[in-house]
């Protein structure tokens, strides 16, 4: 039977235990994948014109009036793609409320968007 005390100091090696000095290296636990944002899409004017041509019934006639709710529709040519992009984008997610650009905005992913607001931000 091996003592404990010449057990102990036959596991004492180099000022460490045993139980300190690795056998084998552990395994590095992998990494989390980092988050990044998606890229921004590119939007296709050609694309955004086919898109569009709903939109010229009420948004390109100049002083055209909804007629429920009532009130002046926006002209929306040559505004900034990112206005365009957010106004779409929260009409499909029901934060902006309007009946009409809320169901137009339901059948657009987010490419369509991006080729819609390319579009209409090269209109004057």
């Amino acid at each position: 039977m091996i003592r404990p005390l010449l057990l102990a100091s036959c596991m004492t090696f180099a000022g460490a235990t045993l139980a300190q000095t690795p056998a084998a290296a552990p395994s590095t636990p992998a990494s989390p994948p980092v988050a990044t944002a998606p890229a921004p899409l590119t939007g296709s004017a050609e694309r955004g014109k086919e898109l569009t041509y709903t939109c010229q019934g009420c948004h390109g006639i100049t002083g055209y009036k909804n007629a429920y709710p009532n009130y002046h529709v926006p002209r929306i040519g040559g505004q900034s793609p990112q206005y365009l992009v957010n106004a779409l984008t929260e009409y499909k997610e029901g934060k902006r409320k309007h009946p009409t650009m809320q169901a137009q905005a339901q059948t657009f992913s987010a490419q369509d968007i991006a080729d819609i607001a390319t579009f209409i931000s090269g209109l004057k």
